[in-house]
Parts: C-alpha cells; sequence; structure tokens
C-alpha cells in the first residue's frame, strides 16, 4: 500500500482507468463475436465503432484494430464457393465459335 499523499491518489487514478479500460476491452469484444456470429452491416459497424475507441484510447494497437477490421468486413463478402455456384446457376448465352479456317 502506498503510504505517501501523491502515492495513494495515483493508486485510485489507475483502479479507475483500470476499469474504464476493461470495460471499452470487453465491449470490443463482445460486439466483434457477435459480428462474428451474425454478420450483418449493422453490426460490422459497430465493429468498426468499438475498435476504433479502442485504438483511440491506446488499448489496443493501431495496426491490430485494422486487421481486426479487415476480417470483420471479409464476413459480409461472399466467399468463393458461393461465387462459383451463383455463377454454375445463372444462365449463360451460348457462344458460337466461327472457324478460324480459310475456305479455299
Amino acid at each position: 500500500m502506498p503510504i505517501i499523499k501523491s502515492a495513494k491518489k495515483k493508486l485510485k487514478q489507475d483502479k479507475r482507468r483500470q476499469l474504464e479500460n476493461k470495460k471499452i476491452k470487453n465491449t470490443y469484444k463482445s460486439v466483434l463475436k457477435a459480428a462474428k456470429e451474425n454478420p450483418s452491416v449493422k453490426a460490422i459497424e459497430q465493429t468498426f465503432s468499438a475498435l476504433d475507441k479502442a485504438a483511440k484510447k491506446g488499448i489496443i494497437h493501431e495496426n491490430k484494430a485494422a486487421r481486426l477490421k479487415s476480417a470483420a468486413s471479409k464476413l459480409l463478402q461472399p466467399k468463393k464457393t458461393e461465387i462459383k455456384e451463383a455463377i454454375k446457376k445463372t444462365p449463360v448465352a451460348k457462344q458460337t465459335k466461327k472457324s478460324s479456317k480459310k475456305s479455299k
């Protein structure tokens, strides 16, 4: 335990800041988890906001926030298998090949 008055004050401040930082960290983690489970535009927007706040406060590094935001945005993009299936279902006009041989 601190003895000096300024050290006591610093301890109180640190505890208060620790609670606030933990709250922000838990918020971005829970929002990110919810976005992964049920990806939607609104969930991704909330994730971006929470990650930006955490990066601004210095709780996580800016690059980590960018990495997590990139991963979250990829949840909304269709997967390659879904794209291939959509292409197969789309009717394609028959292409006629003209013979390249010249008649003599």
